[in-house]
């Protein structure tokens, strides 16, 4: 056990892991808010144990009352005109934060200790979790709100199957869940905004447009520090880790040469685990905020560029 931390005292992995073993998805979210306090304000201490390799669970734990499809069987959620469509379009918001919530919390169970990641990384991580949390509550009650519950329609898990296909590769997980899969978000949430606005729901456009949208911005902007960080360790293996700045990619080193380096490992990974081209239009200011720019994504919306 780490001299630091006190005998009997939970470790932030061991908390992640109970919040993945929680198949309620409000207890999850409850649990997890509980844990990220704890952990941002010092009464858990230790990230982990370095005596200790838990297991983490191929699939966090999950009530059975959301009906699962394929996305070919998943019905159109239509553009938000009707109250039917816009308890389509926000149950389906509510089911991805819930995965949300799970994504976070396995990226720091299952790769900070196997990886060595520094302190910031686990709290990086844990206010996304904490964020995501929020999300999926505020989105859950808006549900009940309009009329529906989480639940009465179906959903389908494709986050968790790349979750899956990026278990043993944290570079990889931080490209495709992280930067491909939250940037995506960033791109449709202004659309789905004015959608809810044009259908005289302005509550669920003000919850989207004042909570959700800027916190996603900062998790992306999490997945391409941390992306950063990785490529620059591995390059300069015998560096400090706290020389190596995360926010801002490379300290000293964060050279044209360096950025392109980089780029293009984002580009062989997002090929290799994404299937087909990213979509446009993008949301050119949002992934700019978020800390990439054009040239890291641009280049695999081309068609011609992804192998099949």
């Amino acid at each position: 056990m780490s001299p630091q931390q006190q005998d009997g005292e939970e470790t932030l992995v061991e908390a992640a892991l109970r919040v993945l073993k929680t198949g309620d998805p409000y207890e999850k979210a409850r649990l997890g808010d509980s844990v990220a306090s704890q952990w941002l304000q010092g009464t858990i201490t230790q990230p982990y144990d370095p005596s200790l390799d838990l297991p983490v669970p191929d699939r966090p734990a999950r009530l059975a009352n959301v009906k699962l499809v394929s996305p070919s069987l998943m019905p159109k959620l239509g553009k938000a005109g009707s109250l039917q469509s816009r308890q389509a379009i926000v149950h389906s918001l509510v089911h991805t934060e819930s995965w949300a919530i799970d994504l976070s919390w396995d990226i720091i169970a299952r790769f900070g200790k196997q990886e060595a990641m520094p302190r910031e990384f686990f709290t990086d991580f844990v206010k996304v979790a904490q964020d995501e949390g929020r999300h999926f509550t505020l989105l859950a009650a808006r549900l009940e709100e309009i009329g529906s519950s989480y639940g009465a329609l179906p959903a389908r898990d494709g986050l968790w199957d790349s979750a899956i296909a990026t278990s043993n590769d944290l570079l990889a997980r931080l490209a495709v869940e992280h930067c491909v899969h939250e940037a995506r978000g960033l791109d449709v949430l202004p659309t789905t905004i004015s959608r809810f606005r044009n259908g005289g729901d302005n509550e669920t456009a003000e919850l989207l447009e004042r909570v959700v949208y800027p916190e996603e911005i900062t998790h992306c902007a999490a997945g391409v520090k941390w992306f950063k960080y990785i490529c620059l360790r591995s390059s300069n293996p015998a560096q400090d880790q706290d020389s190596l700045t995360p926010q801002g990619g490379a300290g000293e080193n964060g050279t044209m040469e360096v950025e392109n380096e980089v780029i293009q490992k984002f580009h062989s990974i997002v090929r290799t685990h994404f299937r087909g081209p990213l979509k446009p239009p993008f949301n050119e200011e949002a992934r700019k905020a978020a800390g990439f720019g054009p040239r890291w994504y641009e280049p695999l919306a081309v068609k011609e560029a992804t192998p099949e």
